[in-house]
């Protein structure tokens, strides 16, 4: 028996996921339904709490996370002494319901953690990161067990990672990973020693985050978090390691059977010179998600030229996908004609016996199998060409 796997259009998985959302209902109740769920989707929060002693490089970190320089506009304030006396909530550029809080310094001589998680408001973030630029101390593990003790989740960040390396570097017997190492090692012994049974530390750079451990960070994260926040977090981090990159690209597909759904089931009016019909302001909004969350449009790019060195006509170079000389209808008319071209009806009559609804829009079949193709096709080129800006960008990366 044939799946949609064999047309290499949509999962079986994503089918199911849409004949649940929409189950016994008429089309405009099924379309709300989608609409709601792409909305609300959209709303949801994630709140990051991010602690340490005076000058340990937290600042640095909330901007980094979201994608800034120490200078940007927006960014946190930074510098060798406490800047932060009260907590500060930082939004993501990108995402308004993305918060990262640079929180005030610990470690001072009267520190009690329950009571600097009660000054915090501790209920409002869903992990901590804990940074220490040297050695982990007892307030940092007084503060961990605390936050633990309230049900939450943290990481141990080592920070100014970099520096270390630079320091090294100078001895004639440098192996970075051997440095790496012996400095997470040496970490974990510390906190054994005050306390924490199994420490997991997090070697961090906030002046090169793609660097040393973000992927085994973005890893834990994203597996501890409930599923309805793993998708914002994925969205928000910057595209700076390759596996992001994949994981961003994962993040989206999933969505690619609701969007079809709705633009095949909106649109009433067939498109000029094609038998189907779909909703184009819909489809070219996903696009510019897109373009968006890889870090590809022009204010993203003109921010990595100014870190990386290169012009934007160098990095627009490297990019292969028709799209991105602009989105619009034309641009979105020719990749529906191309993907109109094949599907199969054995396919359409798959779709209509699994999601009948469908049917009762004029070719809604054809229509919702030739956008979902079309939008993977698209995600698929403009996820190749972000993982081609990014190696250019870390070429030329000091």
């Amino acid at each position: 028996m044939s799946t949609f796997e064999d047309y290499c259009i949509i999962t079986q998985e994503d089918l199911e996921d849409i004949k649940d959302s929409i189950s016994t209902q008429d089309l405009p109740s099924a379309i709300n339904t989608i609409k709601e769920y792409l909305k609300q989707q959209d709303l949801v929060e994630l709140n990051i709490g991010v602690t340490g002693e005076s000058g340990s490089g937290k600042s640095t970190f909330v901007n980094a996370f979201r994608g800034l320089g120490d200078e940007d506009e927006g960014s946190a304030e930074t510098g060798p002494v406490e800047t932060t006396m009260e907590s500060e909530a930082y939004l993501h550029p990108k995402y308004k319901n993305v918060k990262v809080w640079d929180l005030p310094g610990i470690g001072t001589p009267n520190f009690k953690a329950d009571e600097y998680l009660e000054l915090v408001q501790f209920e409002r973030y869903d992990f901590f990161i804990i940074i220490a630029s040297d050695r982990f101390r007892e307030c940092h593990t007084q503060l961990a067990k605390e936050i633990k003790n309230m049900g939450k989740k943290f990481y141990f960040v080592r920070s100014k990672v970099d520096l270390c390396i630079t320091a090294e570097k100078r001895k004639k017997n440098f192996e970075q990973k051997k440095t790496l190492d012996t400095i997470r090692e040496d970490c974990k012994n510390g906190l054994r020693r005050i306390g924490i049974e199994d420490p997991v530390v997090f070697l961090i750079s906030g002046w090169e985050l793609g660097k040393y451990d973000l992927n085994q960070l973005q890893e834990r994260m994203e597996k501890e978090l409930p599923q309805h926040k793993r998708r914002v977090l994925m969205l928000a981090l910057p595209n700076i390691t390759l596996e992001i990159n994949e994981k961003k690209k994962k993040a989206l597909e999933e969505n690619i059977g609701k969007v079809a759904f709705l633009s095949a089931c909106v649109a009433a009016i067939p498109l000029p010179g094609l038998s189907i019909t779909a909703d184009i302001a819909i489809i070219a909004d996903e696009l510019r998600k897109y373009y968006s969350v890889f870090g590809l449009d022009d204010p993203s790019l003109q921010k990595l030229c100014e870190r990386s060195g290169k012009t934007v006509e160098e990095l627009k170079s490297l990019m292969k996908s028709p799209l991105h000389q602009g989105i619009n209808t034309s641009s979105i008319l020719t990749l529906l004609g191309a993907a109109s071209f094949l599907i199969s009806e054995d396919a359409v009559e798959l779709l209509m016996s699994f999601i009948p609804i469908i049917g009762s829009v004029v070719a809604g079949g054809l229509s919702y199998l030739t956008v979902s193709r079309m939008l993977k096709r698209a995600l698929h080129d403009i996820a190749d060409d972000a993982r081609n800006v990014l190696m250019a960008s870390l070429e030329t990366e000091v």
